[in-house]
């Protein structure tokens, strides 16, 4: 049997935006299947590089990243910790909804 994964937000501000968003809202309904995929597998998502990961992302303390396509540029970026033998912590960082802020982010 796998690891139990549980899924978090890197902070308040963006559990808030999530919870702000409308049950009917497209963006809202795909962050919630990526969480559901990432409790079945928790590296569903693609692998960043570590040379790749943002110095924002560093400097608060995460040193792995996956990035998910949410539809066209949209993007979601998540990062895995162990808590224990049998958990898995995935917390959400940020999603993005356009390019330009994810290539922004990453310093394309």
């Amino acid at each position: 049997m796998g690891k139990k994964v549980v899924v978090t937000f890197v902070n308040d501000k963006i559990e808030d935006r999530y919870v702000l968003l409308s049950e009917n809202d497209r963006v809202k309904k795909k962050i919630d299947w990526i969480i559901e995929q990432i409790k079945i597998n928790p590296t569903f998502g693609e692998p960043i590089a570590k040379r790749l990961i943002p110095k924002y992302y560093k400097v608060n303390g995460i040193s792995n990243a996956f990035w998910v396509s949410m539809s066209g540029d949209q993007r979601l970026i998540y990062s895995l910790t162990p808590i224990s033998k049998t958990e898995i912590n995935a917390t959400i960082i940020e999603w993005f909804t356009n390019h330009k802020s994810y290539d922004k982010r990453f310093g394309y």
